[in-house]
């Protein structure tokens, strides 16, 4: 007998959550479901660029250690005036190269984050309504 009762009002009890849980729940509709997927692209796209300069970043930083140990190298082997400019030349394109690298990335993450941003936003409003 005990043992009904409990069965009873567990499943009363687990019933009356249910109700309580979907009623509190507020439907999105759909323009906002799909301002929220747009801004989630965006975000996973943003998030792709950033470990592509990110990588870009790590090979020219690469290239640029490997030009300055030859023109070491160089030197001390005793190369000519002219090896030497253009090993010289070959790291001042590689730090322009590195210069302009980063302030890709930086441009991406500015941009993340103002999408990241406009979808929290987004997500707010769209849980208001």
């Amino acid at each position: 007998m005990k043992k009904g009762m409990l069965r009873i009002g567990l499943l009363g009890v687990s019933i009356l959550v249910l109700f309580v849980t979907a009623s509190a729940q507020r439907r999105i509709d759909r323009n906002d479901r799909r301002e929220l997927r747009a801004d989630r692209h965006e975000l996973k796209a943003d998030t792709r660029e950033i470990r592509g300069d990110r990588r870009d970043l790590r090979n020219d930083i690469r290239d640029r250690n490997a030009d300055v140990r030859d023109f070491r190298q160089d030197r001390r082997e005793g190369a000519s005036a002219g090896e030497l400019r253009a090993d010289r030349r070959e790291i001042r394109a590689d730090t322009g190269e590195i210069r302009s690298d980063r302030r890709d990335l930086n441009g991406d993450l500015r941009d993340r984050r103002d999408d990241a941003r406009d979808f929290r936003r987004d997500r707010r409003d769209a849980r208001r309504d």
